[in-house]
């Protein structure tokens, strides 16, 4: 993933960056769609910069799955890269990081002080991170740039201050970040005429997934409401796709039993493609859900375990419904009542426009 762009000497702090390093500790596919407008954004803003990925600590779905999706926005992925929990790399007299690589501009994406010291010692013009309170950074935010809660917004405000100069180029607006071809496919699998809901049962972290029976009960009501359940189903939720086929005969699994000819349209970047169709979608917070919201669907979301004010998708529309408001931390807390209320209330503004 490396595209030839001039690498030049350092600039100054007012000129624009040319080499942008990026580092995380690592991306599971909920992190790395997370993370996929802020990429948007690094890249709007400079557009002619060379952009590396560190993954400092573990892999990334950068150099996996979503390398398609992230292909325009980077230009280099680094992971697993040892860079973060090293003291060699941390003591003045230690290694440098990356073998001693220079760049215009480092952003350090986490907070944790020991691995910001690290990265820290990357060689450097300028330096971002919100590490201790911005203590390390090289800039700060003034009591205007207050930093939030949502931590997509907090990302930004590292993009502000890392050349508060190219603020005026900041992305605006939904990302679309799927290919044509998986567009098309999508539309086959799912064409034009019924009102597609995407219903979404798993997550990776299981202690987050609201009760499997709940979901197809929203499934058969969206049903009888004369609407096609759309199941999304990952390799982990397999087994149950028989199950979920017998109970829910009208719904639709376009992901599975495929008959086209583009096996090698799939996976996450199909999903949001498939997303792209849905007149509105309910996810508990997953990859799934992520994917989802990325791919421009509606999208009533389950929150259990995090917080919704750092963790909510970036859909074009959200409801959240928050096992927290209803006394703990359990999905199960969640009365399948208001999650069909909340899926009513997002359908019928999609079907019928804003005034509904």
């Amino acid at each position: 993933m490396n595209r030839s762009r001039a690498m030049t000497s350092k600039p100054a702090a007012s000129q624009t960056p040319e080499t942008i390093l990026i580092y995380s500790c690592g991306e599971t596919i909920g992190d790395g769609l997370f993370k996929l407008p802020f990429l948007k954004d690094l890249r709007t803003r400079f557009p002619e910069a060379r952009i590396t990925w560190l993954a400092g600590l573990g892999p990334s779905m950068y150099a996996g799955p979503l390398a398609p999706v992230v292909a325009p926005l980077l230009d280099e992925v680094i992971t697993e890269a040892g860079i973060g929990d090293d003291m060699n790399h941390i003591l003045p007299w230690g290694t440098r990081p990356l073998d001693g690589r220079h760049f215009d501009l480092v952003i350090d994406t986490q907070i944790t002080l020991r691995r910001t010291l690290s990265v820290r010692r990357i060689r450097h013009s300028r330096f971002i991170s919100a590490c201790a309170g911005y203590w390390l950074s090289d800039a700060r935010p003034t009591a205007a740039q207050k930093p939030g809660r949502h931590l997509l917004k907090n990302l930004t405000l590292l993009l502000d201050l890392a050349a508060p100069e190219r603020m005026a180029h900041a992305h605006k607006g939904p990302i679309d970040v799927v290919a044509p071809e998986h567009k098309a496919l999508a539309a086959e699998l799912l064409p034009d005429g019924p009102v597609y809901i995407g219903i979404a049962p798993g997550a990776g972290d299981k202690v987050k997934v609201w009760p499997e029976a709940n979901f197809l009960a929203v499934a058969k009501e969206q049903v009888a409401k004369g609407r096609t359940p759309v199941f999304f189903a990952g390799p982990e939720e397999a087994a149950k796709v028989p199950e979920w086929r017998a109970a829910v005969p009208e719904a639709l699994f376009p992901e599975w039993n495929r008959t086209d000819d583009k096996p090698h349209l799939k996976g996450p970047v199909l999903a949001m493609a498939l997303a792209g169709r849905l007149h509105a979608a309910l996810a508990n917070d997953s990859g799934t859900g992520h994917m989802m919201a990325t791919g421009g669907a509606p999208l009533v979301s389950l929150f259990s375990k995090h917080n919704p004010a750092k963790y909510a998708p970036s859909a074009v529309r959200l409801k959240i419904v928050d096992a927290k408001d209803y006394g703990g931390k359990d999905p199960e807390l969640i009365p399948v009542g208001d999650v069909i209320g909340a899926m009513e209330t997002m359908t019928e503004r999609m079907v019928c426009g804003p005034s509904a």
